[in-house]
């Protein structure tokens, strides 16, 4: 395999060729870093490499191996973390002035469970100011690119992690998911992003944006590699107490088993307003893949979708203002002009507003999980739009943006994004697979029934040989 091939190579098949010496973690985590040194200049996807590090936990792990002391399918594999999640000694910014010169002395507990499983970590990958937006244009450290068009955002706020996987610099990274920000720069950057039940995975140590809308989970190029990281990432911890103390299940049992007779709902209305024709056309065509592999598809219209769009950003504004009150108080030009506005716009729902949303939340999550009972999934576009130029996007795409993921965050339920097309100008497509709560496995299953039918995990970006 030449070393571009093994850039691009999934975790789940590295894994038994580590295991069984016959591919290094050192070789691998050099060949990764040395990628990073040659196409990083033009992506800006991490905000801090680690190199010396991940030297010395890749011959660590190697050693490890060598001595009969596997670990699992992440032992020495190389991997990225998203700015906002604390890594004990290194710089953490959470692409902020604000937190410029923060060295934690802590992990944060997904750093330290990919860390328990031998993983190597490279850095720390570049995102949207404090989480808050979806472009990953950063205005203190510059924007992130999009590997499949350097003219183009990588949607965000995990912009960095999606550039990192898409490009071949990393081989999966951490995200976090407020309204969109795994599966939208997912979608945008061609790649796999999981954004699990709310509580499945611990935030312990991951810098809040919304509190009662954050989730943690895994960015990677497929399907089965999420699965791999996903069931090291989720289980109970005391330290959140937002983290439930549900059994984890086993991911990869059945990940490659049929899905005749599953159910399914393609989601319309709502999710298809203001729709790019080449989006809608994708993932039309993802649903009809899917029922010539034997599921049931049916199209239905979720309810409440525009109120949980609405409500949604309002939590999410009343959340951040309060979190940022006290620096936005006694630091103000720590903060972009953009950031201090949005910010500011949330101070000023008061404390009824606020309770009146959650009110309306519980109501609006009762109406969906009634409406999703009857079927394993749910389909939808991940975003209206595909990725748009990072200097002259219009408007209106912000709201579009984050317009079919932010329902989930409300009501807490998992879904993920795979790569279901590309626009004729080159640009990836997100399809939007949506389960019942705690029900992760079920859409890693129509996720890589799709993924194994469909040949868009194949193709690269021309910039990352």
């Amino acid at each position: 395999m030449t070393e571009p091939d093994l850039a691009f190579a999934g975790i789940a098949e590295l894994a038994p060729r580590i295991a069984a010496g016959e591919v290094s973690p050192l070789a691998l985590t050099e060949a990764a870093l040395a990628r990073i040194e040659a196409q990083d200049g033009a992506l800006n996807a991490f905000m801090t490499v680690t190199a010396d590090a991940a030297i010395e936990a890749a011959r660590a792990a190697e050693a490890e191996i060598a001595a009969g002391r596997h670990r699992g399918p992440l032992h020495g594999v190389p991997l990225a973390v998203k700015d906002l999640f604390a890594t004990k000694g290194v710089r953490t910014t959470g692409g902020s002035k604000l937190l410029g010169d923060w060295v934690p002395d802590h992990d944060a507990a997904a750093v330290e469970r990919l860390k328990r499983a031998g993983a190597v970590l490279l850095g720390k990958t570049a995102m949207h100011e404090l989480a808050y937006g979806t472009t990953s244009d950063n205005a203190h450290y510059g924007p992130v690119r999009n590997p499949w068009d350097a003219a183009c955002h990588p949607g965000g706020s995990s912009g960095g992690s999606a550039a990192a996987v898409a490009a071949g610099l990393a081989f999966g990274a951490l995200g976090s998911d407020t309204g969109c920000s795994i599966r939208q720069p997912a979608a945008c950057c061609g790649i796999v992003g999981l954004k699990p039940t709310f509580g499945r995975v611990s935030k312990f140590g991951a810098l809040p944006l919304s509190w009662s809308m954050d989730h943690v989970g895994p960015m990677t190029r497929g399907v089965a590699d999420a699965a791999i990281m996903l069931q090291v990432l989720a289980g109970p911890d005391p330290r959140d107490p937002n983290c439930v103390g549900r059994a984890v299940p086993d991911y990869g049992f059945g990940l490659n088993g049929g899905i005749e007779g599953k159910r399914i709902a393609l989601a319309r209305g709502f999710f298809f307003a203001d729709c790019d024709p080449e989006v809608a056309t994708a993932v039309a065509a993802a649903a009809q893949t899917l029922g010539g592999l034997g599921a049931v598809v049916e199209e239905v219209e979720l309810p409440e979708m525009e109120a949980a769009y609405l409500v949604g950003g309002m939590i999410i504004a009343c959340e951040a203002a309060a979190y940022h009150a006290k620096s936005l108080r006694e630091r103000p030009e720590a903060f972009s002009a953009e950031l201090r506005a949005s910010l500011e716009l949330g101070g000023f729902y008061s404390a009824v507003d606020y309770l009146q949303a959650q009110r309306a939340r519980r109501r609006i999550t009762e109406a969906v999980l009634g409406a999703v009972q009857p079927f394993d999934a749910v389909l939808t576009p991940t975003s209206p739009v595909p990725a748009t130029p990072i200097d002259d996007t219009p408007r209106h795409h912000g709201a579009l943006r984050h317009r079919n993921t932010i329902p989930f965050n409300l009501t807490g339920l998992p879904a993920v994004s795979i790569p279901c097309g590309f626009t004729e100008a080159g640009l990836p497509i997100g399809l939007q697979i949506v389960g019942k709560a705690f029900d992760e496995a079920a859409i890693l299953e129509i996720a890589r029934a799709y993924e194994r039918a469909t040949d868009w995990r194949a193709r690269r970006p021309a910039g990352a040989p």
